[in-house]
């Protein structure tokens, strides 16, 4: 066997060496995203996800091949919604700069107010408390509000209030109007995201906080994960859909990235 030069010898070093993370600071890393698969949960009107013509199995030649056609809505699972879901003229998914996808992050957690009524509303006085004890809604950044919501995916039943097609029986929490016109008036944050499936409540017919928002460009992110596991102040966050031309929304994989110092375990009732 011939000399091996050095950067040979550390590429078959690291096929052979578990990878870690090099990241400055070595950050606890985040998957804030729903794994997409028959269990996740679409808007009940929407295509759900299928998958289809699977292979999985060895070719001709000896190889190993993997592969399979997907199907879906762009609104399900953990997603984007672009503002022109719901307003007329404003940035589709390809449209949307990717510095707004990313940024510090801020957490609102309003999850014992949503665990006493499932229709609960986050208005600008939730906003107001928050910033009493966290300080400014920080401009730039990805504002998250958690509901709790996550700790039911996927039971359609209890995450979206209903296992039919019927969304007059949808109950769930979401930002209220009013909550989300303050937001665009008083606070320059780039993105919103919830734990739920909707950034309006369930119970919403003409979805008036996607509109507040919308109007102003502002993305929304809807069935994020792991809300629980980011701190209200001190986290990072990437959350980038699929670039679709055209699209109204699609699907996102976000990570958040935490100082270890930030870090704190989800509770868990034993």
């Amino acid at each position: 066997m011939g000399i091996l030069h050095g950067a040979t010898v550390f590429v078959i070093m690291s096929l052979m060496t578990p990878v870690h993370s090099v990241l400055p600071g070595n950050p606890r890393v985040i998957d804030m995203t729903h794994t997409f698969d028959e269990n996740t949960i679409y808007w009940p009107t929407l295509r759900q996800f299928k998958r289809t013509g699977v292979l999985r199995n060895y070719t001709a030649d000896g190889t190993w091949r993997e592969e399979s056609d997907i199907e879906g809505a762009e609104h399900g699972g953990t997603h984007l919604d672009a503002p022109a879901h719901f307003s007329k003229n404003k940035w589709r998914s390809h449209d949307i700069p990717v510095e707004r996808l990313m940024g510090p992050a801020a957490v609102v957690d309003v999850s014992p107010k949503a665990a006493a009524d499932a229709d609960y509303l986050v208005t600008a006085e939730d906003f107001q408390l928050w910033e009493e004890k966290h300080g400014k809604i920080p401009d730039g950044c990805l504002l998250f509000i958690k509901t709790g919501w996550g700790k039911f995916w996927p039971d359609e039943l209890l995450y979206l209030g209903t296992n039919t097609r019927n969304t007059s029986l949808l109950h769930f929490p979401g930002l209220h109007p009013d909550g989300a016109r303050w937001l665009v008036q008083n606070r320059g944050m780039h993105a919103v995201g919830i734990d739920t499936a909707s950034i309006d409540y369930g119970q919403s017919t003409v979805y008036e906080a996607h509109q507040a928002l919308f109007g102003n460009n502002i993305p929304v992110f809807e069935n994020v994960a792991n809300l629980d596991q980011l701190p209200a102040v001190g986290s990072v966050v990437f959350a980038l859909p699929m670039k679709i031309g055209g699209g109204s929304g699609g699907p996102a994989r976000i990570v958040g990235f935490v100082n270890k110092h930030e870090y704190s375990p989800p509770h868990v009732d034993l």
